[in-house]
C-alpha cells in the first residue's frame, strides 16, 4: 500500500540525516534534528507538535560548529543530547546542554558538557541506554567501543573501559539493548557484534554483510531488527542467532534505517535511499505470535509513504505518543505523521 503524506512537514536550511525524539519531554511530542552543511554553520532544531496535531513548530535553534551525522536525545533529560560530527578530515563527538531559559534569550548557545576525545579512528555513533537514568554512554568508531562515564554536573566524561573490534571488522554503528544495561550490538561491514560491557567482550556475532542499522524492540527480549543495503529487514531472537525469523523485502534501493516501536510489538519503521518511509507489522516470534494485533495473515507491509523528494536517512517513533513518528530526508524535510490508520483492526 503506497500513498502520499498526509503528515506535517517542517523544513531546515540545510542538508540533514539524524532525528531524535525527546523522549524525557513528557508534556509535548518533540524531536530533535541537526544539519549536515559542509560550508555554513550548522543548527541543531528542537520542534514540537502542537497539541492538535497540526503543525511543527521551532521550539528552539542552535548554531552547531560542525557537520552533523550522528545526534541522540538523553533519555532522562530533555535539554542533554549528543552529537557526532566532522569538520573536514577529522571527526569528534561530544555531549550538549540546551540552556535552560533558552526562550527568553535571543540567541542562545549550546553548552557543551564534555567531548568524548579519546577516539583516535572516525567516530560513528554515541549511544544512551534507553530505559531510564543511567550516568554511561557508548562511543563506536571504526575499531573500538568505549565506555564513558557521565558527569553532567561537573561536565565530564571519563573512559570507563575501551576495546578493539579487531582488524578484520570495520564498526559502523550499534544499539544498546533495553533489557540489559551491560548488552550492546554493533554493527560492521561484514557481522553484527554482541558486546558485554562488563568485561567488554564480545560475546556472540553474526555474519550479515552490509548492515546499516539495528534496532533492539523494546517489549520483547532477545529479539533485533536489522536494515540491510540489498537484503531488507531481518528479524532475529537472539537465543538462536543462526537465521533470522523473518525476512521483510525493505525498499527498491539501499534500506538504511529501521526502528522498532516503543509500545507495540512488531510495529516497525524503515527508511531508504529509495525516498520513502516503509510501516511493517512483522512476527517477533518464531511460533508467529501475534504483534499489536491478533492478525497474522495480513501482508506485513502495512503503508508505504512515498511523499519525499530525496533518500531517507533518519526516522523516529515518538515514546510519548507511539503511534506518531517523525522522517527526515537528506534535503532537509522532516515529516511527522500517524500509523494509526494503517494498522489492522482484530
Amino acid at each position: 500500500m503506497q500513498g502520499q503524506s498526509s503528515g506535517v512537514g517542517y523544513g531546515l536550511k540545510y542538508q540533514a540525516r539524524c532525528i531524535s525524539d525527546v523522549k524525557s519531554d513528557t508534556d509535548h511530542t518533540s524531536f530533535i534534528t541537526g544539519t549536515l552543511s559542509l560550508k555554513e554553520e550548522n543548527e541543531v532544531h528542537l520542534i514540537r507538535l502542537t497539541s492538535d496535531g497540526t503543525e511543527l513548530i521551532c521550539e528552539g535553534l542552535f548554531s552547531h560548529p560542525n557537520e552533523i551525522w550522528d545526534l541522540a536525545s538523553c533519555p532522562f533529560d530533555q535539554r542533554i543530547f549528543s552529537t557526532v560530527f566532522s569538520s573536514g578530515e577529522s571527526y569528534g563527538a561530544a555531549i550538549w546542554q540546551i540552556p535552560e531559559l533558552y526562550g527568553q534569550l535571543n540567541s542562545p548557545q549550546l553548552e557543551r558538557i564534555a567531548s568524548l576525545d579519546a577516539h583516535a579512528s572516525k567516530i560513528k555513533s554515541v549511544l544512551w541506554w534507553p530505559s531510564g537514568r543511567y550516568d554511561k554512554v557508548v562511543s563506536i568508531d571504526d575499531e573500538n567501543i568505549y565506555l564513558w562515564s557521565l558527569d553532567s554536573s561537573k561536565k565530564s566524561a571519563q573512559v570507563q573501559s575501551q576495546e578493539s573490534s579487531g582488524i578484520l571488522h570495520s564498526l559502523t554503528g550499534g544499539a544498546w539493548d533495553p533489557h540489559d544495561v551491560n548488552a550492546v550490538a554493533a554493527t560492521s561491514d561484514s557481522s553484527i557484534q554482541f558486546w558485554d560491557l562488563r568485561t567488554m567482550k564480545k560475546t556472540n556475532s553474526i555474519e550479515r554483510p552490509q548492515v546499516h542499522s539495528v534496532d533492539y524492540d523494546s517489549k520483547k527480549k532477545h529479539i533485533l531488527v536489522t536494515a540491510e543495503d540489498e537484503f531488507g529487514l531481518h528479524v532475529w531472537d537472539l537465543r538462536m542467532p543462526k537465521v533470522p525469523i523473518q525476512g521483510l523485502p525493505g525498499h527498491a534501493h539501499w534500506t538504511w534505517a529501521v526502528k522498532c516501536n516503543p509500545e507495540y510489538e512488531g510495529l516497525l519503521l524503515s527508511a531508504g535511499t529509495d525516498s520513502a518511509v516503509n510501516l511493517w507489522l512483522a512476527s517477533m516470534s518464531s511460533e508467529n505470535e501475534s504483534g499489536p494485533v491478533d492478525c497474522p495473515t495480513i501482508d506485513p507491509l502495512l503503508h508505504s509513504f512515498s511523499d519525499y523528494e530525496d533518500s531517507v536517512y533518519g526516522i523516529a517513533w515518538s515514546t510519548r505518543e507511539p503511534l506518531v513518528f517523525a522522517s527526515l530526508s537528506y534535503d532537509g524535510r522532516v515529516v511527522v505523521e500517524s500509523a494509526k490508520p494503517y494498522i489492522p483492526r482484530s
